[in-house]
């Protein structure tokens, strides 16, 4: 089968289409499936892999990709009622960058109605992150404000969306206008621009934010932690801003805060399960309804890899990038 390789590290160059050993369906466990890829979504967490700083779980493919869609080619002996022949979506911990992928059944979703199937692979990874982040970690309740940085991205407008449905406020940041346009389209209500205006003062001015989602990490954790509400709920999912900061704790206990820092990738499959589980009884009902829909940026065909990747590090996207098989 035709996949995306790493054989060595570095830049978007040594993305390498292969042909690679196909899956054997013998080879299944139990409760694992085999889908044929229709797209695979690019995330950060790819561009990564890419430069030596994100490796696979151990026992996991070595192949860069979190999440797909696709039809379901073959299933083991346990696998909750999936079928051949099934269009579905995945989360993944890797694999995804190629025509055919195996899946443990936990960590599959059926494509949503009214979505059509390569649309669906800009679901899995940003619905399972923010859905444990903001709701499961975070607990974000009705009423209370959220703010989300990098608001333009996959994960920003899923949040956006998601804490909207649920009767959160939402601030956001971005870098440029057309981004703030599309956040305050999709429902933002505080919209700020990073490179005009800081986000501590927005937020002092509504008297703090109870969850502050953050990609950025050690460059915002002294801002971020001033910009929270008492009893204010921080979670880091990224490191785009380092990783080392100074922390003064006085402040942290001054405002009864919480920091939490979480992954998805490395979780075991039982708590991926879990999250993928919350994420079918609550996001896809809302996603089937209209109420929230996946943003596309971009798509390309699979041995374009590179160009992707060059897409998503240049952070002029708004939405997800996908490649298409």
């Amino acid at each position: 089968m035709l996949a995306i390789t790493l054989p060595e590290f570095g830049d978007e160059s040594v993305l390498t289409p292969a042909d690679v050993d196909t899956p054997s369906p013998a080879d299944l466990a139990g409760d694992e499936v085999l889908i044929r890829v229709a797209a695979a979504g690019v995330n950060r967490a790819d561009l990564m892999q890419r430069q030596g700083f994100y490796p696979p779980p151990p026992g996991e493919s070595e192949l860069p990709g979190l999440e797909v869609s696709g039809t379901i080619e073959a299933v083991g002996t346990d696998t909750l009622g999936w079928k051949v022949g099934d269009e579905v979506c995945a989360l993944l911990a890797g694999g995804g960058y190629a025509e055919y992928v195996v899946a443990p059944v936990g960590q599959i979703l059926p494509v949503p109605h009214g979505i059509d199937l390569v649309t669906a692979a800009a679901l899995p990874e940003v619905a399972s992150t923010v859905w444990s982040n903001v709701f499961l970690t975070a607990d974000l309740q009705p009423g209370e404000l959220v703010l989300v940085h990098g608001g333009g991205s996959g994960i920003g407008t899923m949040a956006i969306q998601l804490a909207k449905a649920s009767g959160a406020r939402v601030a956001v940041t971005a870098g440029s206008a057309e981004k703030l346009a599309a956040c305050k389209a999709l429902g933002a209500d505080i919209l700020i621009n990073y490179r005009e205006d800081d986000f501590v003062d927005a937020m002092d001015a509504e008297g703090g934010a109870n969850v502050i989602l953050d990609v950025v990490g050690a460059k915002y954790l002294e801002r971020n932690i001033a910009a929270l509400a008492p009893s204010g709920r921080l979670v880091v999912i990224g490191m785009q801003g380092g990783t080392r900061a100074e922390l003064d704790l006085s402040k942290l206990l001054a405002k009864r805060a919480q920091i939490t820092a979480t992954g998805l990738r490395s979780r075991p499959r039982e708590e991926k399960a879990a999250i993928v589980a919350h994420v079918r009884e609550n996001v896809w009902p809302l996603v089937e309804s209209g109420a929230v829909r996946p943003i596309v940026h971009a798509t390309y065909p699979l041995t374009r890899a590179a160009d992707a990747h060059r897409e998503l590090a240049a952070s002029q996207h708004i939405g997800k990038v996908l490649l298409t098989v």
